[in-house]
């Protein structure tokens, strides 16, 4: 049976229920007492009220879930279309259309500004990953000095910790006086951008940056954003002082067996050598000079090659023990001109080491040749060498009982160039012979150098290089 015919029936239900109340009523107060009938009447009358409220009730519950959860609601008529409750029916589902309608683009907008907003969430996380990977110093600053914006290096340098949900003024966080007043100098001149250098105390040492400020404006011309980024140009400002000091000894040492060799051609030339013995000094003194100058360009030009790593190395697997045999044969005839005793090692069973003889035959003769240069007539060289099976490498030391370098020079005289002052009395030099058995024993062959000295007693100089692999396990087994 149609709803709507049931619908009708209850109507009609209700209206005769109504009459026969009504009449029972009549009744009883004609009669003055409430019968039976009366009675029935009236609870079937409230039974069929009720039923038809619980059906309204339950389509309204059934709306205002369907509102909760926002999905659209939908009624459907169950009155005759000539009634009135049927044209109530159908505006109320006109009205409820429209809210559909408006519920729907609800929706769309607020999933699009959903979208929107895990875009934006998605480029900040972007823009702040790039910032942290960045190796230079980034700091953001607003219109009021106040850091809004900071990445990992910026926080490393000047120690403080940025929190994005407070905006801390720069002069606090920032332990630098001077990048605080150029921060606040570019936002207060608007200039694009500005260039300083900067240096601050780290650890003790002094550390350099190339700072840039650069002002960011918004439309009206007023400031935004003050955007200072810092590169640390110390290592750079150290190989440029490298550089120029390196040229400045490069052409001093030049200058000099230039100048000798010239001014005695000039003697030569003008006649002034009138004997052969005469000329067999001058042209002595040229060609020792010219041999000097030689030495000085292949030491310079060896040093270049391996710092390069354009130096062609060719390594074989050599006894130690026989380098330096050969080494100190080669320097002795050289220490008994000042009657030097020179006491080499006793070969060692298991000294087999991977290198290129040349070069390690060149870093014992260099040290070996400074120890004869250095220590005063009947003194004494001895040449040692330990081997280190745990370790699995070899340390060779010569100790000479010269003059010794002071504390203060100890620690420089592997670099290029160094000469100790204290010492030039005894022996000139360019200073390059103890750098290039740094660069061969360290670059080329990884192994490491290290000196001790005491003045007036005497220096060790020593160089530790690996064992080759099959010798190293042989002294294990």
């Amino acid at each position: 049976m149609k709803k709507e015919y049931i619908n009708w029936g209850l109507v009609i239900g209700v209206g005769l229920i109504a009459t026969v109340f009504s009449i029972t009523a009549v009744l009883a107060s004609m009669s003055g007492t409430i019968t039976v009938l009366s009675m029935a009447v009236v609870l079937l009358s409230f039974a069929a009220v009720g039923f038809m409220l619980a059906g309204y009730v339950r389509q309204l519950q059934a709306m205002a879930h369907s509102i909760s959860v926002g999905s659209q609601i939908r009624l459907t008529s169950e009155y005759p279309a000539d009634s009135i409750l049927n044209e109530v029916w159908i505006a109320a589902e006109q009205f409820l259309d429209g809210s559909n309608q408006k519920m729907k683009t609800l929706q769309n907008e607020n999933q699009g500004v959903t979208w929107q907003l895990q875009l934006l969430s998605q480029q900040k996380n972007s823009v702040e990953t790039v910032l942290n990977s960045i190796h230079d110093a980034v700091i953001v600053t607003d219109n009021r000095d106040r850091i809004i914006l900071a990445n990992a290096s910026a926080e490393n340098i000047f120690g403080f910790k940025f929190d994005r949900d407070v905006f801390q003024p720069a002069q606090k966080m920032i332990p630098s006086e001077e990048l605080v007043a150029m921060i606040s100098k570019s936002r207060t001149s608007r200039t694009a951008q500005v260039r300083h250098e900067l240096t601050m105390e780290e650890s003790g040492n002094p550390v350099s940056y190339d700072t840039v400020l650069s002002c960011v404006e918004d439309g009206r011309g007023g400031v935004l954003q003050i955007v200072t980024v810092l590169h640390d140009i110390t290592r750079e400002k150290e190989v440029a002082r490298m550089k120029n000091d390196f040229v400045s000894h490069v052409s001093h040492e030049l200058k000099t067996p230039l100048a000798s060799i010239n001014a005695y051609a000039e003697m030569l030339v003008d006649g002034e050598a009138e004997d052969i013995e005469t000329i067999q000094q001058f042209c002595g003194v040229i060609q020792s000079q010219a041999q000097r100058l030689s030495r000085l360009i292949e030491d310079i030009l060896n040093i270049s090659r391996i710092e390069s790593g354009l130096i062609k190395v060719s390594r074989e697997t050599h006894s130690l023990a026989l380098v330096i045999r050969d080494a100190v044969e080669m320097i002795t005839s050289y220490a008994q001109e000042k009657n030097i005793t020179i006491q080499s090692p006793a070969p060692i069973l298991y000294d087999q080491v991977n290198i290129d003889r040349d070069m390690i035959s060149q870093v014992v003769i260099n040290l070996l040749s400074n120890a004869v240069k250095y220590t005063p007539a009947e003194g004494r060289i001895t040449v040692d060498s330990v081997l280190n099976e745990a370790e699995g490498q070899i340390t060779v030391t010569i100790t000479d009982t010269g003059v010794g370098i002071p504390a203060e020079d100890v620690d420089h005289v592997f670099d290029k160039f160094y000469r100790v002052q204290a010492n030039n009395k005894y022996a000139k030099g360019t200073g390059l012979g103890l750098n290039l058995v740094k660069q061969i024993v360290e670059t080329v062959h990884g192994g490491s150098v290290f000196v001790t000295s005491t003045p007036g007693q005497g220096s060790t100089f020593g160089f530790v290089l690996p064992l080759s692999k099959e010798t190293a396990a042989q002294s294990v087994s």
